[in-house]
């Protein structure tokens, strides 16, 4: 597509994790995990580059070690999206460009939802894209799973831990799960790092409303896809299930 903008994947790799120190360094068929990351992210064709974002020179040394183009960043970053944004600056990207966040646990990753993810970016006014994927009733009411309402066009009204839309007469109990994978055009990644966090992202803990009340919408693309994250050491053996049938 001749508008289409550039497109740079940023992985934001962070040693200490209070549930699994070290966890982009964890081995997973012979590679460190952040190493699939880059690989899978890597296939999606609208990427220009995949960068790996760390705090720490022993991740950076490892992915020197197996070709994974990587920066350094502060180690007092409050969020992944702050360390994705000093990356960027650092990489010197333009005010048009789209920066995916990639999440740096996700090795399993699907390129697909990546192309998902950039589609809406073909609109100029599109400043800042999320995926979402149809959940049930019961899967809805925890409020570790966040919900996304959204307009007709896509347009995000509202994300929360709450079960939301609210069904009054109990006749529709479809729900859209929200996939934390982003994309921002330059300038709205740095407007949000200009901005101190929200007073319903504090509530909700959910950083993503502190661009809903700054005014800058979120475009939300449906995905038939879904995310295979690891929390924990006991998810790298499911993980390694699932690279070993892809």
């Amino acid at each position: 597509m001749s508008n289409f903008p550039e497109c740079h994947g940023i992985i934001p790799a962070r040693y200490e994790s209070s549930r699994f120190p070290g966890k982009p360094l964890a081995e997973i068929m012979g590679k460190p995990m952040f190493w699939h990351v880059h690989d899978r992210a890597s296939r999606c064709p609208h990427l220009k580059s995949v960068t790996l974002a760390t705090d720490d020179v022993r991740i950076r040394e490892a992915a020197e070690a197996h070709g994974v183009p990587v920066v350094m960043t502060s180690a007092v970053h409050r969020s992944g999206t702050d360390r994705v944004l000093e990356a960027a600056r650092t990489l010197g990207l333009d005010n048009d460009a789209v920066v995916v966040n990639i999440q740096g646990d996700e090795p399993c990753l699907e390129p697909a939802m990546l192309t998902d993810l950039l589609t809406p970016f073909a609109s100029p006014r599109v400043r800042v894209a999320t995926l979402a994927t149809a959940m049930g009733y019961e899967d809805a009411q925890s409020p570790d799973r966040v919900k996304v309402v959204r307009a007709a066009n896509g347009r995000a009204l509202y994300f929360s831990r709450a079960l939301v839309p609210h069904d009054r007469d109990e006749k529709v109990h479809g729900f859209l799960l929200h996939i934390g994978l982003y994309a921002f055009r330059m300038e709205a990644l740095q407007r949000f790092g200009e901005l101190d966090p929200s007073p319903l992202e504090q509530r909700e803990k959910l950083e993503q409303l502190r661009l809903l009340e700054d005014g800058i919408d979120i475009y939300v693309t449906e995905t038939t896809h879904t995310c295979h994250g690891v929390d924990r050491p006991e998810d790298l053996e499911k993980a390694k299930q699932i690279l070993e049938n892809t």
